[in-house]
């Protein structure tokens, strides 16, 4: 199935490092973040899942639970958890998806319905298992990021957006370019003029008409 911005995060169940998950349900009232890798044992993958458990207190903070995706075996999975902490220092404190039969690589999109799981797979031939989900406690993606194999996610700014979503969810606001928690926002093109007046009544800068600048809302 097609997945965009707003569409709801397919369900699935697997079995994890965690033990099995029914993934609806494990995300709760949460917001989640799901990342995903082409293989095990990826020198690029190893440090990503290295950096996100040290990360791993931040997004608890904001109510936010994480979890990885490989297409490899659970049995991989525990295995290849030993070379992240001996690389990273940090093991995975968070589960770890096994997807051997690239069900929910398919079910996400992020391979064809034509791809036939099997351990001959390399790499390369999954490399489009490279996104990160952001979803919502009513189960919607609000953010997709999407990375080649060559390039090592930056999750500090998946952090960024995630504060930001979080933010423009609560508030009529939307956040301007490199955007940082407590920096000015911008009021919503959907709240009128008269409806910001009795939001903001001290009221907003404008560069333009359009562009209605105020502190970050409470």
């Amino acid at each position: 199935m097609n997945i965009r911005i707003g569409s709801i995060a397919p369900d699935f169940e697997a079995e994890t490092t965690q033990g099995h998950m029914h993934f609806h349900q494990w995300i709760g009232n949460s917001w989640c973040v799901l990342f995903s890798h082409p293989k095990d044992f990826t020198p690029v993958c190893t440090t990503e899942l290295g950096y996100m458990a040290r990360l791993k207190p931040e997004f608890e903070r904001r109510n936010c639970k994480i979890v990885g995706l490989s297409v490899d075996p659970v049995e991989s999975h525990s295995r290849w958890l030993v070379d992240i902490k001996e690389v990273t220092g940090s093991a995975p404190n968070y589960p770890l998806i096994g997807d051997p039969e690239l069900k929910v690589s398919k079910l996400y999109d992020m391979l064809p319905d034509s791809a036939v799981g099997s351990s001959d797979r390399t790499p390369a031939d999954n490399q489009t298992v490279r996104t990160v989900f952001l979803i919502a406690p009513d189960k919607t993606v609000k953010a997709m990021i999407s990375y080649p194999m060559t390039t090592g996610r930056n999750f500090d700014e998946v952090l960024r957006v995630l504060d930001s979503v979080q933010l423009t969810a609560a508030h009529r606001v939307a956040t301007p370019v490199n955007w940082k928690p407590g920096e000015e926002v911008i009021i919503a093109g959907s709240v009128s003029d008269a409806e910001a007046k009795k939001i903001y009544p001290q009221g907003w800068k404008a560069p333009k008409p359009y562009v209605r600048i105020v502190p970050p809302p409470a």
